[in-house]
């Protein structure tokens, strides 16, 4: 209660300041130092966006658009479907690739449906949709309780995930069916149906829901509703925000952001939202200059003070709100009471076909859901659990990654053949990081090809030994023990005795040179390099 009172306070003195302004002319006098400024003037400069400035840069990104963040990581946004504006984000490196999942809608009524498909093949999900720790409580249809009944709570079909062996086809269509957004739309209809009732027996309606996609589909089915029933020109509406009008600016600016039956509007020259009509008839009026926060302070508050003891009016509040705590300021109550539950993630049912299309290697689930969502064995993914404030270590998904290099390295290159599948190349070339990959590019300096030395590869024939030598004008002579047809893994001693003595050993795995003249053993060197392969 004490942080909830603080809170207020806070709240309340903040719509005071912005109504009345402050008690006195100047600036405070925390805000008056030396110090203050400076540090001021630090940030302003730090925060400035200018391309010559590496320390703060922003990356303004559109849905499907790669962005690269520091040459290692590429960023990716893709449209959640939950509201306008809202992301999933891939983040891919050299070495794993991460989707960022939070609350999401498959298909919307407002907002570009959820992207699934840019997600597939990534190593790792941090599954972050919490919505399914609340549930979706039922549809409060009785309009003389006082308070929100929060006991009844509908998952889904099923709260564990179900191997039902659905094919990707399947899959896809039991994902984006329109039932999820069927039963929203006769949500909306409900609440408007229960703002008609109340506005015909003379009350006031207060829905202080802070959600941009439900209030716009609220404006705009109540529009319809009151057109029908004859009451439009009678009944007034007031949108209460701070940015209220950048909100109804920002609805007509991004139509990339809405579903595709709201961009197919814009083409056809059709208001996106319904309450652009409201606004031409001067029916929606907006109030940005009231500071709104729910029922914890601002003009709900004095909204819900007056209209309390009427039972005429309507107060509805949305799922997740403690209605118990809420309202015991405002006790007793006559005013109607009506809670109601939005769509605001993946129902737990989805969850199993989801990760089927995405085929992560791992997931990263939520303790608080972890029963919803046990780790089996005969799943093909694997599961680790995390919570606040606690820090896990995510294995390594990849032992192997992909190196590529510039056409100016490639073009460099003299390879020799192996065999029919492989071939092998010298190389000299720097390991840089771009575009979040691994490239190799030439080296600022080359040594000249008659300078380097040779990198030897294969096992010396013994037999080819002697006569390479003595091409090079050495005598030598194998030990006494020698065998050429002894298996090759056997160590051969070959003794030089002019023009100084050195001796040579000849192993399946390397070849060594023992000689304590430096002209002799480069002699020698030379005449065993001969019958190398060398690259």
């Amino acid at each position: 209660m004490g942080s909830l009172m603080m809170r207020e306070l806070v709240g309340m003195h903040r719509e005071f300041v912005r109504c009345y302004g402050p008690d006195r002319d100047q600036s405070p006098v925390w805000m008056e130092g030396e110090k203050l400024k400076k540090l001021m003037s630090v940030l302003q400069k730090i925060t400035t966006e200018d391309e010559g400035n590496n320390n703060l840069a922003a990356l303004y990104v559109k849905y499907g658009e790669e962005v690269c963040f520091n040459g290692m990581l590429m960023l990716k946004a893709s449209s959640s479907g939950l509201e306008l504006g809202n992301c999933v984000w891939t983040i891919k490196g050299p070495r794993a690739s991460m989707t960022y999942l939070p609350s999401s809608i498959f298909v919307s009524a407002h907002a570009l449906d959820f992207d699934y498909s840019s997600l597939k093949g990534n190593d790792v999900i941090l599954f972050s949709d919490f919505s399914s720790l609340n549930g979706m409580y039922d549809d409060n249809k009785k309009m003389g309780e006082h308070i929100v009944n929060e006991t009844d709570i509908f998952l889904a079909s099923n709260s564990v995930f179900r191997d039902d062996g659905m094919d990707e086809d399947e899959s896809i269509k039991f994902l984006c069916s329109n039932d999820d957004i069927a039963e929203e739309i006769e949500r909306i209809n409900f609440i408007c149906s229960c703002i008609t009732d109340a506005i015909n027996s003379g009350g006031s309606v207060l829905i202080p829901i802070g959600r941009l996609g439900i209030i716009l589909l609220l404006l705009e089915h109540m529009s319809e509703t009151l057109h029908s029933s004859n009451m439009k020109s009678q009944v007034p509406i007031f949108m209460i925000s701070d940015t209220a009008e950048e909100i109804i600016t920002f609805t007509n600016a991004l139509p990339e952001w809405l579903c595709k039956s709201r961009q197919e509007k814009l083409f056809s020259c059709e208001p996106l939202f319904g309450h652009v009509e409201l606004l031409k008839e001067g029916k929606l009026s907006l109030f940005p200059h009231l500071y709104s926060k729910g029922l914890l302070h601002g003009p709900a508050v004095h909204l819900l003070h007056r209209w309390r003891a009427d039972k005429r009016c309507l107060l509805v509040l949305e799922q997740g709100v403690d209605a118990e705590l809420t309202l015991k300021p405002f006790m007793p109550l006559a005013i109607q009471v009506l809670g109601c539950s939005f769509l605001s993630g993946i129902k737990v049912g989805k969850i199993d076909p989801l990760m089927g299309l995405l085929k992560p290697k791992l997931i990263l689930f939520p303790e608080g859901q972890k029963s919803l969502c046990p780790a089996t064995d005969k799943l093909p993914w694997s599961f680790l659990y995390y919570s606040k404030g606690k820090t896990i270590e995510v294995p390594n998904m990849r032992e192997e990654f992909e190196v590529r290099m510039t056409t100016e390295v490639a073009f460099g290159l003299q390879p020799r053949q192996l065999d029919k599948t492989t071939a092998v190349a010298r190389l000299k070339a720097k390991l840089l990081l771009s575009n979040g990959q691994y490239v190799l590019a030439a080296a600022k300096s080359e040594l000249d090809q008659s300078e380097r030395h040779l990198l030897h590869r294969g096992t010396v024939d013994a037999s080819r030994i002697p006569s390479a030598l003595q091409e090079k004008g050495i005598v030598c002579s194998f030990s006494a023990h020698a065998d050429y047809s002894a298996p090759s893994d056997r160590e051969r001693v070959i003794s030089v005795t002019s023009p100084g003595e050195a001796l040579v050993k000849v192993t399946s795995e390397r070849t060594t040179i023992y000689c304590d003249d430096e002209e002799t053993a480069e002699r020698v060197y030379d005449a065993l390099r001969s019958i190398c392969n060398g690259i």
